[in-house]
């Protein structure tokens, strides 16, 4: 059963997400909130898997909800709401620790597979996404040479690895980068898997942030993303 804890300032949109949430069997909805303080003292009596967090609210909004959630040792997953026009909130939010953002109009069979997935340990910000949510705030991250700490850990990587993570960090798919290297892709998944491990970064989307930080891959004045030399 996956336990989830709602957070909105609008309770007809958390009542209509808990009726969806409950008609499932494998989905309890164990808790909700209007707002990031709710939620954080919520969260200390109740046991969650999943916390669907809205990026825009009073007191508390999501992004700084979001960091508080993650900053524990042992601590749900964060979803976070948004539309289009709300895209820095969710990068802040990525960066915080959120495995993922949803848009808020998406169908219910979205934000059912989107549970489901986190509570799998996926991330759920498709690669397509990914990349046009760092191509359109690039030029907010902060330059690779600021982080010389983070330069050294790519010297964890083997060669191999570290071109599966400029691949993902320019949004390719498993399969896309499988075709690209000429090798399967359960192989494609195990690299990405020792990426983390080695890189200590909880999902894929961390690492794209992971690449983009260290300059191991830059965007150009274009808009275009490439791999630094």
């Amino acid at each position: 059963m996956i336990r989830v804890v709602l957070v909105d300032d609008q309770e007809l949109v958390r009542a209509g997400f808990h009726m969806v949430l409950d008609s499932q069997p494998d989905m309890r909805v164990v808790g909700e909130a209007g707002d990031g303080v709710e939620a954080l003292e919520l969260l200390e009596t109740v046991e969650a898997d999943v916390v669907v967090v809205d990026v825009r609210m009073p007191r508390m909004d999501g992004v700084e909800t979001a960091r508080h959630i993650c900053a524990a040792a042992a601590h749900p997953r964060v979803l976070i709401l948004t539309t289009f026009d709300l895209d820095e909130y969710v990068y802040a939010a990525l960066r915080a620790g959120a495995s993922g953002f949803l848009l808020k109009d998406a169908p219910p069979t979205a934000l059912l597979s989107a549970i489901r997935s986190l509570r799998s340990g996926d991330a759920v910000v498709a690669p397509s996404a990914t990349r046009r949510l760092l191509d359109r705030f690039a030029d907010r991250l902060p330059a690779g040479e600021d982080n010389p700490a983070h330069h050294e850990s790519l010297d964890a990587l083997t060669p191999r690895e570290r071109e599966v993570l400029v691949l993902v960090a320019r949004g390719w798919s498993n399969t896309e980068i499988a075709d690209r290297l000429y090798v399967s892709g359960t192989t494609v998944k195990t690299h990405v898997r020792r990426i983390l491990t080695k890189l200590d970064l909880r999902d894929r989307i961390q690492a794209v942030i992971f690449a983009y930080e260290t300059g191991l891959v830059a965007t150009r004045a274009d808009g275009k993303n490439t791999a630094a030399s």
